[in-house]
């Protein structure tokens, strides 16, 4: 492997796209028709922020973008620098500019590091377009970002690398002499180890890549050489096969059947074998209307700020909030008496004719609907007792029908005496 033991820079360097043809993913922003793209073709731009999770491509779109622009490529860390020195790459640029028409490229990483007022410098800067600039964060920028700096700039969004462009990219790796060369070779499951590892990371499959290759050498790398180097195992799963189903159903019935302990092993189990956790956040979302309900509705608040704990915090912080959410789901109270009032209202409306809405439901909003009945016996709720009218709101097919049957499970032992008031005076008094 000639060069890799004499301190050649590390793959994820050599193998850096050079041009936008050769960038892996992004399809969204860098495809034929992508806005970006575009952009970037046509030169028509001066200020970029890039909003993407680790490894998905911002750095090296950047510097594609120097050099199809002919700027120098300047790339800072907001933590690692202060304005000062930002200032000086700023000044340069304008002097630049004002003497020969021309710019210099400012990448300035984790620009969420920088506080509203250390933003403040660069905004005259950009309001002049004396420097190209783009600024990439991990963070939501309407979070951390001035509105000042963020109307001055283009904003796109940089997602993680999907399944079939990291194998392209790892296959790449082992092919490209700026790579292995073909001297390196991965059986299928060695392949699905790494896609699993690097979790959309296109820098961290190949650091990951590098790492067994360093540490075993060319030729055929096993699946528990891999292992091994990786302090990793790989856990029999397929996220488009039987096991993905498998186990969340397993995860979803011990939930359903209260076992707390077997809902946090298998968690851990589609977890660590790389599920995608946004996958189990909504699958917890639906397990808490489906399975909850009003038993308990703290619960879907509760499975709802685990999803956004993903999405915000990211992995592996967020993995704690999955557990949270479903040791909560496991443990409070169980009805689906919610799932299967709704499931019977939807059968209704496929199996029977869908009446018009009652004319004292409709909104006269102009005197035509007004001649024509809309409004006419409605009774505004909070003119009676408890806030509560005699009024039937069912087509006339379905007055009375009732969907909803509470149980005893915790609130909804409460939902149930308050329900069998309600209706009884929705019918004007008849039980």
């Amino acid at each position: 492997m000639p060069g890799l033991w004499q301190g050649e820079s590390p793959l994820a360097e050599r193998l850096r796209p050079r041009d936008l043809d050769e960038v892996v993913g992004q399809r969204h922003l860098l495809g034929p028709n992508g806005p970006l793209r575009a952009l970037i073709e046509k030169g028509a731009f001066h200020a970029l922020i890039f909003w993407g999770p680790p490894g998905t491509g911002k750095t090296t779109v950047g510097r594609i973008i120097a050099k199809r622009v002919g700027a120098k490529f300047v790339w800072l860390s907001a933590s690692l620098v202060g304005t000062a020195e930002v200032r000086k790459v700023l000044e340069s640029s304008r002097e630049l500019w004002r003497k020969a028409g021309k710019r210099d490229l400012l990448f300035l990483d984790e620009i969420h590091r920088f506080n509203r007022s250390q933003q403040d410098v660069l905004l005259p800067y950009l309001e002049e377009g004396s420097i190209y600039f783009i600024g990439a964060t991990t963070e939501n920028p309407s979070f951390v970002l001035r509105p000042a700096l963020l109307s001055r700039a283009q904003l796109f969004v940089f997602e993680p690398l999907g399944e079939e462009d990291l194998r392209e990219l790892l296959r790449r790796a082992l092919v490209d002499e700026r790579g292995f060369g073909g001297r390196v070779r991965l059986a299928p499951e060695v392949e699905d180890l790494f896609i699993r590892y690097a979790d959309g990371d296109a820098r961290r499959l190949l650091s990951a890549l590098e790492t067994v290759v360093l540490a075993y050498g060319e030729g055929e790398i096993t699946l528990e050489a891999a292992e091994r180097a990786l302090g990793r195992k790989a856990p029999r799963y397929d996220r488009a096969g039987e096991e993905h189903y498998n186990l969340i159903s397993a995860l979803h019935k011990s939930i359903r059947n209260s076992d707390v302990d077997a809902a946090l092993y298998w968690l851990a189990r589609m977890l660590e074998s790389g599920e995608d956790p946004r996958y189990i956040a909504r699958r917890l979302i639906r397990i808490a209307t489906e399975d909850i309900g009003l038993a308990d509705p703290n619960a879907l608040r509760v499975a709802v700020a685990a999803a956004q704990a993903v999405e915000y915090v990211g992995m592996p912080e967020a993995d704690l909030a999955l557990a949270e959410a479903a040791a909560y789901l496991a443990l409070v109270p169980k009805s689906n008496a919610l799932y299967a009032g709704f499931e019977e209202a939807k059968a209704d409306v496929q199996r029977t004719v869908n009446e018009p809405v009652p004319l004292h439901l409709r909104n006269p909003v102009t005197e035509t609907m007004r001649d024509l009945g809309y409004g006419q016996g409605y009774r505004y709720a909070h003119d009676y007792p408890g806030g509560v009218a005699p009024m039937e709101s069912l087509p006339p097919s379905l007055a009375g029908k009732e969907y909803y049957h509470p149980k005893e499970a915790g609130w909804e032992r409460k939902i149930r005496a308050r329900l069998d008031e309600l209706r009884r005076i929705i019918r004007g008094g008849k039980s």
